[in-house]
């Protein structure tokens, strides 16, 4: 009596037998999906990168403050991120757009105004720090119609080509003068080094500043 032998299910030779509890590699690549910024892993949707949310929320969370301060003569008032310029105040909150950002790093000289007489760089001074200070921009100088001496200067001597640097240059100028550093042009170009002309306008604008010191 011959007894009949049950079918082999082994898998043929050189296949590799997938199990329910352990997908294959392709089934596994084909059940994770990115969709929208969310990955959906197996039927587990995971939103953005927690290190974006912290950014966004560290974002929305910018501690602020108020600050009071005087420009060209007039009191303004205004809250703003405590990492908010002096320069983007001036730009971005009261629309004084005479000081330009230039390299935003301090090195040009194209942002440079006074605060309470002395010249800065207004990209690399915090807004926060100035409560209470009195802060002259380009668009400062001129009385009504009667311009500044050193602005009339700048005319006088052509001192300027594309403009960009000049507002920046002319504060610089200003206190140079103030401060009592225009004995010689040599003196002059060492305490207006800061200041970038990349029209190469130096020796005129050094012959404005001289103007403007002594009238020549």
């Amino acid at each position: 009596m011959s007894v009949e032998q049950p079918e082999s299910t082994a898998p043929p030779e050189g296949s590799v037998e997938e199990s329910s509890s352990d997908p294959s590699r392709r089934a596994f690549i084909a059940s994770t999906a990115v969709v929208g910024g969310a990955v959906v892993t197996s039927g587990l949707a995971v939103g953005p990168s927690v290190f974006g949310a912290e950014a966004a929320a560290a974002a929305e969370a910018a501690p602020t403050s108020r600050v009071s301060l005087s420009v060209n003569g007039r009191r303004h008032t205004v809250t703003v991120d405590n990492r908010t310029s002096l320069l983007d105040l001036l730009r971005e909150h009261l629309d004084l757009t005479g000081s330009k950002k230039g390299c935003n790093a301090g090195a040009c000289g194209a942002c440079t105004v006074l605060v309470d007489g002395r010249r800065v760089n207004s990209c690399l001074t915090l807004a926060v720090r100035l409560d209470g200070a009195e802060i002259t921009t380009v668009e400062g100088l001129a009385k009504g119609e009667r311009l500044h001496p050193l602005q009339q200067a700048f005319i006088d001597q052509d001192a300027f080509q594309c403009g960009f640097c000049t507002p920046g240059q002319i504060m610089s100028g200003v206190g140079c003068v103030q401060e009592g550093h225009t004995g010689s042009p040599e003196e002059i170009r060492e305490f207006r080094s800061g200041n970038i002309c990349r029209c190469g306008c130096y020796v005129k604008i050094v012959r404005a500043v001289e103007q403007a010191a002594h009238g020549k």
